[in-house]
């Protein structure tokens, strides 16, 4: 686990190499939040990450949300995912689901997709059961598109929290 001191003294590469992941496939949060070092606390450096993405233009949101992968689909199943995303979908057995599953799962991605135009994005590591997923599909399919590019936002950053957490000591779970 990382201490603030220790990355507070990292040369940008390090840190970059570091936190490239927390934000999926978008390391320009990473370059960004390093800009602003140092961090006096664990929470200014969450903080530094989120208001990076919050204050990042619509259409670099959406690059970020688009960014992420559909929770139990072809990539999961192929083994095709970030390191970080195929920790959290193993972890509910979302890159081997039964053909079932997987076919209910890929019916509900391309629903949503259909309607939004971005993937589902859930942070599964808070999550304890498959059925959850299932639940907030059907749910947030009525949606209108502001309030679900909101709630992908707020997703992005329960998941952003957690790989933080995985990192860096004192950082508590959302």
């Amino acid at each position: 686990m990382l201490n603030l001191s220790t990355i507070n003294a990292m040369p940008e590469r390090e840190f970059l190499e570091t936190f490239q992941g927390v934000y999926e496939s978008s390391p320009w949060v990473a370059q960004q939040a390093y800009a602003k070092l140092p961090f006096s606390t664990t929470t200014e450096l969450v903080a530094a990450f989120r208001s990076t993405v919050d204050q990042a233009a619509s259409a670099q949101q959406l690059d970020l949300i688009t960014a992420h992968p559909d929770l139990g689909g072809k990539m999961a199943q192929a083994g095709q995912l970030t390191a970080e995303s195929t920790r959290e979908q193993s972890r509910l057995g979302l890159d081997r689901l039964d053909p079932e599953a997987f076919a209910t799962f890929t019916q509900l991605n391309a629903q949503y997709r259909e309607r939004f135009h971005f993937p589902f994005i859930i942070c599964v590591g808070l999550l304890q059961h498959q059925s959850e997923i299932m639940t907030a599909f059907r749910s947030r399919i009525a949606h209108t598109q502001a309030e679900e590019h909101q709630e992908a936002l707020r997703q992005i950053h329960l998941i952003a929290r957690l790989r933080l957490a995985n990192l860096i000591a004192n950082i508590p779970p959302p």
